[in-house]
């Protein structure tokens, strides 16, 4: 057994979740990412004195959604609170934040394990928060350079159980949360743009012993990935540190990506004193049932449960309802064709095959795909008719009706000459054409050989030019050659 098999991780997850609204937090200065350094501000994101703060309400909006939608439990009463210390891109020199009164509590995010099982992480609570500016190392040889443009934007911080075991389970975490927030339309969970970000708080202990291990907080992670390679380099690193018989200090680290190793940012041996106080400057926030019914009702179907009634409604693989439910955008199209066709595994198979291939070449998103699908449905429907070969409608219309989509399939398919053959009279003669030019193979078949029917089945599909109804040609090769 090797000396990692007898450790545990204990690893809680931190995320930063970066609201899409307009304006910021407590003023409305623009949130938009990206504009030119220091132009989203004002007095108000400064904080010059007496400047007040006014909570934006759609943010509130966004907190009681994402709670509704971990099935955690809601806050009625909700107070801010000052959280102080200096960061040099804290204009304020302090956050408002929540302290002991978040907006949620309890809630969790259900993952599924490599071996198939689902586990849930619980969730100890979400609350809201402002962001700070942005600090940059890089711009100038001898300064530090602070963009405040991100300061004040609004963020739910989701903060969960430390009840995660490894990369592989934060990985899947981070990638439910990510998938919930884009379904719920509240932030674009791009890592790389800092919309989402994660901290890890990581430890080691024997199996079995209650007692947790010194904690260590991994920071400054721009993907998902890397959250994962951190934490499982951070396991490795405690456990050697713990073999070696050395102690593990109580701090802050930072992932460095093209290494994969963490490094120590600061200590935090002291507990930081952030002399949390009620903000004095804002209102506390009063909750109501009908408020929270009010937005229970904009929630969109979730992914988990579009994945449930994927596979057990329409009787879909797990694979298929989980590309299929990947992004809210190509559920939305699936949803819209399935109300089409019930031909659900024909219609996964045209998403997730045909339609996702064509998005992926040419670098688009579903929504700017030109084929409607109503298109998509008509195309299912004249290949089950048999009027056409599936091989023919991928290889042949889907391509057409890409460059054409005001035309219909069947349109398509009379143009290019590619509707099949099904009149059995019309293929019975083209039927005995073939076994009369062949009458040592039927005797080869009449003896065992029963594998010339495809033989046969090639020389009629010849004769029609490839527009032979397979099911039917198969069948009258089959019927005339046990008569022969």
């Amino acid at each position: 057994m090797s000396i990692y098999d007898k450790y545990e991780a204990v690893i809680g997850l931190e995320v930063h979740i970066q609201l899409l609204t307009k304006s910021k937090m407590y003023s409305n200065d623009s949130a938009e990412y990206g504009g030119l350094p220091n132009t989203h501000v004002s007095v108000i994101t400064l904080g010059h004195p007496g400047t007040l703060p006014k909570v934006n309400k759609q943010a509130v909006e966004f907190a009681v959604k994402l709670g509704l939608a971990v099935n955690g439990n809601i806050r009625y009463e909700n107070q801010f609170a000052r959280k102080n210390y200096f960061y040099a891109d804290l204009p304020k020199g302090y956050q408002i934040t929540q302290d002991k009164t978040p907006f949620c509590n309890g809630g969790h995010i259900s993952i599924k394990l490599k071996n198939g099982e689902e586990k849930n992480i619980n969730l100890t609570r979400i609350h809201m928060e402002e962001d700070a500016g942005k600090s940059m190392h890089d711009q100038d040889a001898t300064d530090t350079l602070v963009d405040l443009n991100r300061a004040g934007v609004p963020l739910l911080e989701m903060v969960s159980e430390p009840e995660i075991c490894n990369g592989d389970e934060a990985y899947a975490y981070l990638t439910e949360v990510r998938k919930l927030v884009r379904y719920l339309d509240i932030c674009d969970g791009n890592m790389e743009e800092g919309s989402m970000r994660c901290d890890a708080n990581v430890s080691v202990k024997i199996k079995g012993v209650k007692e947790f291990g010194k904690k260590v907080e991994v920071k400054n992670m721009n993907s998902i990935r890397n959250v994962q390679r951190a934490i499982e380099y951070e396991i490795i690193r405690q456990i050697d540190l713990l073999e070696a018989k050395q102690e593990i200090a109580g701090e802050t680290r930072s992932f460095d990506a093209v290494k994969g190793t963490t490094f120590s940012l600061r200590s935090k041996e002291n507990a930081n004193d952030y002399r949390y106080f009620p903000e004095p400057d804002l209102q506390p926030i009063f909750i109501t049932e009908k408020y929270i019914n009010e937005v229970k009702q904009t929630l969109p179907e979730l992914p988990s449960a579009l994945y449930k009634r994927y596979v057990q409604d329409f009787k879909l693989s797990e694979y298929d309802a989980s590309v299929l439910t990947d992004t809210k955008a190509i559920a939305h199209y699936f949803n819209e064709l399935t109300t089409h066709t019930k031909n659900y595994k024909a219609a996964s198979n045209w998403l997730t095959v045909n339609i996702k291939s064509h998005l992926n070449e040419n670098a688009i998103d579903i929504e700017r795909f030109p084929i409607k699908p109503t298109q998509i449905a008509e195309l299912i429907s004249i290949i089950d008719e048999g009027k056409i070969s599936h091989t023919s409608a991928s290889q042949k219309i889907f391509p057409e009706l890409v460059k054409s989509p005001n035309k219909t399939s069947l349109q398509i398919a009379q143009e290019l000459n590619l509707l099949q053959e099904s009149n059995t009279d019309a293929l019975q003669d083209l039927v005995n054409q073939v076994i009369a030019k062949y009458p040592e193979k039927v005797t080869e078949y009449k003896n065992g050989k029963v594998t010339l029917v495809g033989l046969f089945m090639g020389e009629v599909m010849k004769l029609s030019g490839g527009k032979a109804d397979p099911k039917v040609t198969s069948k009258l090769v089959k019927d005339t050659l046990d008569k022969a």
